[in-house]
């Protein structure tokens, strides 16, 4: 079973920034969503962005502006760029994968991705 494998995190202050990178080259054909999760201790696990095999893209309310979610398709990786992170913004990001979702369609249903990643940590301190 592959999986995905998220880098990138780690600790910032408010107002800092960080880009999450997650390799995808296991998505080799379309149509095809990517997403990133996350999840806080406590909460259940939700989605934060996605993007679809023909570029459109999907942010949950409480990131637009702040967050932005790509592919280098020539690189097949995804990052999810994230700026002016909040405190409220600290948990375990996850990256997946899975196919036959529109980006709209990926953010809100977790369990048509077929390939997670472990996850990497994002801590914001106030």
């Amino acid at each position: 079973q592959p999986r995905l494998k998220e880098s990138g995190g780690g600790s910032v202050q408010a107002g800092g920034s960080l880009r999450l990178s997650c390799p995808v080259a296991v998505v080799s054909y379309a149509p095809y969503c990517l997403g990133w999760f996350r999840q806080a201790p406590g909460k259940s696990r939700e989605g934060v962005a996605s993007i679809d095999s023909t570029g459109s893209a999907a942010y949950v309310d409480a990131v637009k502006g702040r967050f932005t979610i790509s592919e280098d398709n020539a690189e097949k990786i995804l990052y999810l760029q994230m700026n002016n992170l909040k405190p409220e913004d600290s948990a375990m990001y996850y990256c997946a994968a899975g196919w036959g979702m529109t980006a709209a369609q990926g953010l809100g249903v977790q369990g048509e991705y077929d390939i997670w990643g472990r996850g990497t940590q994002v801590t914001v301190s106030s």
